[in-house]
């Protein structure tokens, strides 16, 4: 018990500018460090059609396809010459591609603030199991250094008894 009274106020005065004592007492306290998965948490649904948007606007898939759109507008506009919806200086289309990016930037940034979140909850539970397993290291090291001293301290003994033994005959 004295040892791990040791160990705690070891502990707490290498992380004292991090953690306040309270923070780093009810951590210890708690058995179980991890923290609930956020998969298991419900989205609504506007967080997951931002995820989804936001999964499908950063892949090569989306590239490709909204160039092919793009190429198609184009062509069937250039096309079409005087009956074009849309003609050279494809106004219509700069407005299209204006207005996407004005919704699907937010989009995008909702599910990266959501994504930051469960980052940083992941990088304390990481925080919190790494400080747990130093201290369980630090009570360990401390374990095998009284064994350690246990054994040069039965040597010794056993030397004495051996020269008294010598002594003796």
């Amino acid at each position: 018990m004295k040892e791990n009274r040791k160990l705690l106020k070891d502990v707490l005065d290498d992380i004292r500018q991090d953690m306040s004592d309270e923070e780093v007492l009810n951590l210890l306290a708690n058995r179980k460090i991890s923290v609930r998965p956020e998969s298991e948490k419900k989205y609504t649904l506007g967080q997951r059609a931002a995820d989804a948007i936001a999964k499908f606007a950063g892949s090569w898939a989306f590239i490709f396809s909204f160039t092919g759109v793009l190429v198609l507008w184009m062509v069937v506009n250039i096309l079409m010459a005087s009956k074009a919806f849309d003609p050279y200086p494809f106004i219509l289309l700069n407005l299209v591609l204006s207005c996407v990016a004005a919704i699907q930037a937010p989009l995008i940034m909702m599910s990266q603030n959501r994504q930051e979140e469960k980052d940083r909850r992941r990088a304390e539970n990481d925080y919190k199991v790494n400080l747990k397993t130093e201290i369980m290291i630090e009570a360990l090291y401390d374990k095998v250094n009284a064994i350690l001293a246990k054994q040069s301290a039965l040597e010794k003994q056993l030397q004495a008894d051996d020269a008294n033994n010598i002594e003796k005959q």
